[in-house]
């Protein structure tokens, strides 16, 4: 099997629009998530963490939208650190999001069918990059982001491309809050992953970008080794209750990677702060054997950013790999899971080698990828 390597990164979000300097504010335990008042967006007062400004960002930004426009800064961020060429034919573009221009239903026009469309935005964001290949849609909820990655990883492994750049994006909007508070879902506070005291997820707006390569010339010592996914078939908004089918996605990966539970260094997990999932999480690491591997959430700095979440949050992996520091899980003090797991609520300096990533889904979907250390 193909080596795959990530050669190339970038993170767009309200804490900065580099992955570097993403990183170094959350070792300063900078956060996001603030509390906003905006009658277009909720009737009540909501925390989320929300980029303001896209200023500069982008060169003649007239007919794209907030989505696309932070696909484009976000991709041209991660091609600008690397020798890829997007316009070489073995170059493959892959999106992933959950809602793309949903917001656009709030203002309907007559373009609003076709600008609506997730292939209409990838075709936007590969023409603008320079992209030659028909660009990939990724769009499976909450673990689009990683699922662009698996899927950029076994192009790359069967031989059909040389190179994919994945990037993802979401952006709040009165549809996407609405239907999450319709559910209960939002948090009155900021959110606290697996935390005791935890009633829900903020929302977040962010983009993320990898680039994956086969040529280990461009390697800078970091793969994805494997990827898995699974479905819990329980309900379309609730997780499973015994977290059974994660563990299935997990143990393919760790098979797959032919790596032991004492070969992770630590789990970068969904995190999201509700009950149910966190619960879910716990149990399938459990399942995994992995109870005493350090565990982080990265949702109390950026919230939920949906299609981008498992993107930005393997980003900020990866610099954890490179220097060996473990971010802490912001807004957890007191476990609040029936299988307690070892989650990290400090700065931890170590030696790592492999992270998993998890991630979990409206309408029971899982993934799970192993990033190495080479």
């Amino acid at each position: 099997m193909r080596d795959v390597f990530i050669i190339s990164d970038n993170i767009l979000s309200p804490l900065g629009f580099t992955a570097a300097e993403n990183f170094d504010l959350l070792l300063k335990s900078a956060s996001g998530i603030k509390m906003h008042v905006d009658d277009s967006m909720s009737d009540v007062p909501f925390y989320a963490s929300l980029i303001d400004n896209l200023d500069g960002l982008v060169n003649d930004t007239a007919g794209f939208t907030k989505f696309e426009q932070l696909l484009i800064a976000s991709v041209n961020g991660a091609l600008e650190n690397c020798a890829v060429d997007p316009s070489d034919k073995k170059t493959i573009l892959i999106i992933s999001t959950t809602k793309g221009n949903i917001s656009l239903l709030e203002s309907e026009t007559a373009d609003t069918g076709e600008r609506i469309s997730l292939h209409h935005s990838a075709k936007q964001v590969a023409r603008y990059c320079k992209f030659v290949n028909e660009p990939v849609v990724v769009s499976n909820a909450c673990i689009s982001g990683l699922l662009g990655m698996i899927v950029g990883m076994r192009l790359i492994q069967s031989g059909q491309y040389e190179h994919a750049v994945v990037a993802g994006a979401d952006v709040v909007s009165k549809f996407v809050l609405s239907g999450f508070q319709s559910f209960h879902a939002i948090s009155n506070e900021p959110c606290k992953p697996f935390d005791e005291e935890r009633n829900g997820i903020n929302l977040g707006e962010a983009a993320g970008t990898v680039v994956l390569s086969a040529n280990k010339a461009y390697s800078n010592g970091i793969s994805i080794k494997s990827g898995a996914v699974s479905n819990d078939a329980n309900h379309i908004s609730g997780p499973s209750r015994t977290g059974e089918e994660l563990f299935h996605a997990i143990s393919k990966s760790m098979k797959s990677a032919g790596l032991a539970a004492d070969d992770i260094g630590f789990i970068s997990a969904h995190g999201t702060a509700t009950l149910y999932n966190d619960e879910m999480e716990a149990k399938a690491i459990t399942l995994a054997g992995m109870q005493s591997i350090p565990v982080n959430s990265l949702k109390g700095y950026y919230g939920h950013t949906l299609g981008a979440a498992g993107l930005i949050e393997s980003v900020i992996s990866i610099h954890s790999l490179k220097s060996g520091v473990v971010i802490p899980t912001k807004g957890f003090s007191k476990m609040g899971v029936t299988k307690p797991v070892n989650v990290c609520s400090n700065i931890e300096k170590t030696v790592l080698n492999n992270c998993l990533k998890t991630a979990s889904g409206f309408g029971g979907c899982n993934a799970a990828i192993i990033i190495s250390k080479q």
